[in-house]
């Protein structure tokens, strides 16, 4: 028992030394009438990790579309008028292509797509270089070439028609979509 005692009076000082909330006093036990003296399962996790842990993820078909783009990610963005990979869009790039390869018989469609600034004409060769070096990364991490396509949508399809810097921003990217008989979405 004495060791019991110890190992709560530990738990609790570790527990208060981590959080700024006020340990909840004990509360009496209404069928038994004792003081509960066992911590409940989520004390001394933040209202948000309980709060995740009791909202349960819904499951995702494996192959299928809303698991590319949930758990893979389907675009990489680029600087203005650049359409070289950077470190973060290569991850991404990466994670593509090993899901690509766990699936082969789907295929995917590259879009390059740009920010409203600058001519029609010049956003649909950057959006079409964009596509290119997307596909060619994938085509370097072993996805094979005949599974993917590449268009070019410019700055006609954007995500954010807004006219500010964080709409430009998201609006330069390559969207990676699967297609076949496996990529449907998930219910």
């Amino acid at each position: 028992m004495p060791m019991r005692i110890m190992t709560l009076v530990v738990m609790a000082t570790l527990v208060s030394a981590c959080g700024s909330r006020p340990q909840p006093e004990p509360v009496a036990d209404s069928a038994q009438g004792a003081v509960a003296d066992e911590p409940a399962p989520s004390e001394g996790l933040s209202e948000a990790v309980v709060a995740t842990n009791a909202i349960e993820a819904p499951q995702l078909a494996p192959g299928s579309v809303d698991d590319f783009e949930i758990n893979v990610g389907d675009r990489v963005l680029f600087e203005t008028d650049r359409y070289d990979l950077s470190p973060e869009a290569r991850g991404i790039l990466e994670n593509q292509a090993l899901w690509l390869n766990r699936y082969p018989q789907l295929s995917a469609t590259i879009s390059g797509h740009a920010d409203e600034r600058g001519t029609r004409e010049y956003n649909l060769a950057l959006g079409a270089r964009r596509a290119a070096a997307v596909r060619n990364y994938l085509i370097a991490l072993g996805v094979a070439p005949d599974r993917l396509k590449t268009v070019s949508y410019g700055k006609e399809r954007p995500v954010d028609p807004r006219s500010i810097a964080d709409a430009w921003a998201a609006n330069r990217r390559g969207v990676t979509q699967v297609e076949g008989t496996h990529a449907a979405r998930a219910n």
